[in-house]
């Protein structure tokens, strides 16, 4: 992914008025971030740990999505969850990630929702930059570059029903 700047995220909010979009928080570290190890770029509201925020380049142009946590996972959590972005599995290490659909289906109150990583690290999990844990990685005869496909095919169908 492309780096992004402040104000090019910013507009990219497909599913918050451009109001919201211009008030909420957006990293100050966009500088440091891995930009070539990432699909998307996904952050927490430090204000508000449940808000989320997550921006991609689909189609050429960045896309970005208001999103509501079910909030921390908790720590001792026994039981294993799935990414269903990135197929990485946590201990306590997912969450339901809530997005308010775009346009009129949005302000009605529809909304999508995915198991999406905590952390929004789905990219570093995929490519081994990132360790979630003992069996986190299900042995799999893919290549390094068909597992990122499969995440960034997964991303762009959330989008899609998001902005649907």
């Amino acid at each position: 992914m492309k780096p992004l700047t402040e104000q090019e995220i910013r507009a990219a909010f497909v599913n918050c008025s451009k109001g919201e979009a211009k008030r909420l928080s957006v990293p100050r570290d966009l500088a440091e971030r891995p930009w070539d190890d990432l699909d998307f770029l996904g952050w927490r509201d430090p204000q508000a740990p449940d808000r989320a925020y997550l921006v991609t380049e689909l189609d050429g142009r960045p896309r970005a999505l208001v999103l509501r946590g079910s909030g921390n996972p908790v720590a001792g959590q026994s039981r294993r969850s799935m990414c269903t972005m990135c197929l990485t599995s946590h201990t306590g290490g997912v969450c339901l990630m809530v997005a308010p659909k775009a346009g009129k289906a949005g302000q009605q109150g529809n909304s999508v929702g995915a198991y999406i990583c905590s952390d929004l690290a789905c990219s570093l999990y995929v490519r081994g930059k990132k360790d979630a844990g003992a069996g986190a990685r299900l042995h799999e005869s893919l290549t390094l570059e068909e597992k990122i496909q499969r995440t960034v095919a997964n991303l762009a169908a959330f989008i899609a029903k998001v902005t649907s």
